[in-house]
Formats: structure tokens, sequence, C-alpha cells
């Protein structure tokens, strides 16, 4: 009798261990009910942000239920009741901050919205909060667990007019009577790959139905923001000029209607973009294996160009392999202006990678409509 009972006592204590294993090695997610953000041990003293490279931070992590990857945002703000505020865009994923002093800078510039020679000398206080939430593997927040801290003063912060680095365009489009000045049906046009700032784009820049000279403007947004671009905001070579016909009071107007290959290069003077419009011949080339080699652009590989919105259409294949093609650029290599059919879509290569490969038959031909972005191989 005492055997059986030893025995049931065994066997009740395993049972115990194994169920307490088991809910120890289920995280049960709580939602954090308390974040305090540290008073700096110096904070106090005055933070020269032009003569400072960050400003150290520290934090109690919020109490998930267990170990959790946390990301931290700084916010600021002007006043006490976070009215006048900014998020800082950089991320943290432990609790102890080092926050470059220039990104406060920018923030601070950002929210005086004044003129340099309206800018603080002397220090001010600034108001600082995080906000933190707790990530699954594969870091997405979870539900729920986004928290705020409390808000620290730091007295005596000396802030200088700063603004943040202007950076050349990634993106590019192009809007006017090809797209019935429509921001939803604007052109975006291609980056040449490895030339920052360069972008280029096939257009039929023909008279519209009431025989208006077809115009277009350029802006790297799509919207009315003001820095769009017309005539006025250009520089056109000679040649192009002569090209196009181009002209015009506000809009960049052509003269000469017709196929173009629209090439625009964007540089920096100062804090501006300064953009540079060139016009080429509509000349689209098959190179490679389909077209009996590579690196040549003759008339023997180039496509026909259609008289108005029609396709342009390459010549038959003389072998079987994969098709590419290109527009060519002068002292630029090929490959960086390359694009290939995919699905039915004529797919650029951009800044991106070496693409899928699309493949044809000797004896069929490639038909491109820029005007759609339609493609086939048939």
């Amino acid at each position: 009798m005492k055997k059986m009972i030893y025995l049931f006592i065994l066997v009740f204590s395993l049972s115990t261990l194994v169920a307490c294993s088991d809910d120890e090695g289920t995280p049960v997610f709580t939602e954090p009910t308390e974040f305090v953000l540290n008073v700096p041990k110096y904070a106090s003293g005055i933070y020269d942000l032009k003569n400072t490279a960050t400003i150290q931070l520290t934090c109690s992590q919020p109490d998930y239920g267990f170990t959790a990857a946390t990301r931290y945002t700084v916010e600021i703000a002007l006043d006490q009741a976070f009215e006048k505020n900014a998020t800082l865009d950089t991320k943290y994923s432990t609790a102890k901050m080092e926050v470059d002093a220039q990104e406060v800078a920018v923030a601070i510039s950002n929210l005086l919205g004044v003129n340099e020679d309206e800018f603080p000398k002397a220090p001010i206080p600034l108001y600082v909060r995080l906000t933190a939430s707790a990530l699954t593997d594969n870091k997405s927040e979870i539900a729920g667990s986004t928290i705020t801290s409390n808000i620290i003063e730091l007295p005596q912060v000396l802030p200088y007019y700063a603004l943040p680095a202007v950076t050349l365009p990634t993106n590019l489009y192009l809007i006017g009577s090809v797209c019935d000045w429509d921001w939803s049906k604007c052109y975006s046009m291609i980056p040449v790959h490895s030339n920052e700032g360069m972008f280029w784009s096939m257009q039929y820049l023909g008279a519209d139905a009431d025989g208006n000279k077809a115009a277009f403007k350029l802006n790297t947004a799509t919207s009315w923001d003001n820095n769009q671009v017309g005539i006025q905001g250009v520089t056109i070579s000679e040649a192009s000029k002569k090209l196009v016909d181009a002209g015009g009071e506000d809009n960049i107007e052509i003269g000469n209607p017709g196929w173009y290959i629209v090439v625009v290069k964007v540089t920096l003077e100062g804090r501006n973009y300064k953009y540079a419009v060139d016009f080429y011949k509509p000349e689209v080339y098959l190179t490679g294996d389909t077209s009996g080699g590579w690196d040549s652009f003759t008339e023997a590989n180039m496509f026909t160009v259609p008289e108005g919105k029609g396709e342009f259409v390459s010549p038959a294949f003389v072998a079987s392999g994969e098709v590419r093609m290109c527009i060519k650029l002068a002292d630029i290599d090929w490959w960086k202006s390359e694009f290939i059919i995919l699905g039915g879509k004529i797919e650029y290569r951009g800044t991106g990678e070496d693409q899928e490969r699309a493949m044809g038959n000797a004896g069929q031909k490639a038909y491109l409509n820029f005007i759609d972005n339609k493609g086939a191989i048939k």
C-alpha cells in the first residue's frame, strides 16, 4: 500500500513539474503600465548642440511580462504640454541611447520656424519623452505594447540654425499634356544606374487634339508643391533645343512633335536642385544573343519607331536566347538604361540588380508600348 502511495506522489510531482515547465515556456504578454525616462545626471548643464556629439538618455524597460525586443523613439518639444513637438527619425533598441545632437538641432530649427537672424542666441528649455514598443521576431510592433514615458526637462539647450542635409533626388516625375496634367497619371522617370540624380523617359510629345504644343514640367514629388519646374527652371542644350524646338514661357513646350528620349540630370547648387534637360532621338536597341552580338548599337538592331502613339518593334531575333533591350546614352554602359518584358509589361532595371530573364525564339520580335508601359514577345 505504501508503495502505491509513493508511486502516486511521484507521478503527481512529475506532472506538476511538467505543467510548470510548459507554463514557463510560453511567455504571456502583459500591457505595461509604467515607463520611466531618467533625468540625465548633468541635465542642469548647458547642452551646446553645435559642440556636442550626442545627448545620452537612459530609461527603464517596460515590463511586458517577458524579455522583449523593444524599439525606442525620441520625441522633443519646446513646451511642456508637447503642443509643438517633433519625433526624431533615429530609432533605438536599447534603454541607453546616444541621441545625435545635430538631429536634435535640425528638429528644433524646424519647430522654431524662424530665419537664421531671428534664431535664439541663448539656451532654451527643451522637453523630452520616449515611446517604446515591443517587437515580434520579424520586427513588427506587438499590438497594445506602445507606451509613452514621463516628460523630462533639459533647461539649458543651446540650439543653432541647422538644416537637414540636402541629397540628390531618387525620384523624378514628368507631368504635362501627356497625362492631362493629372498627378495620378504622371510618368515616373527611370533612374540611370550608377548615375545619381540622372533620369530618363521615352515620351511621345505630340500636339493635342486642339493643336496645342506638347508641354510638361518636372518635380521630385507628385504634387503641386511649388517645387515643380518648367522652362524657367531648367537648362536645355542648344542641340536639344534645335531637335525638339523647345520653348515656352512657363511650361517646357515642344515645337517639333514626335517621340523623344527625355534625359534629366539633377545636380546641387547650394541647397537647391539644378535641372539640365536634354532630348534625344527615340533610339531603342536589341542587344545580346537575340540580336547577334553584344555592345553593337546600329540600325541593324534598332527598333522601328511608330508614327504616333503606337508600338516600337524590334528586328526579328536572329537566335533564341535572352531578350535584352536598352536605350544607349553617351559614355554610359548600355545595361545602366536597360529594360525587359515580364508579364506583358516593360520592366526597367533602374538602380536595381540584374533582372529576371525573358526568353525569345529565333524569328520572334519584341513589341513595346511606352505610353501604357506594355510589351510582348511574339
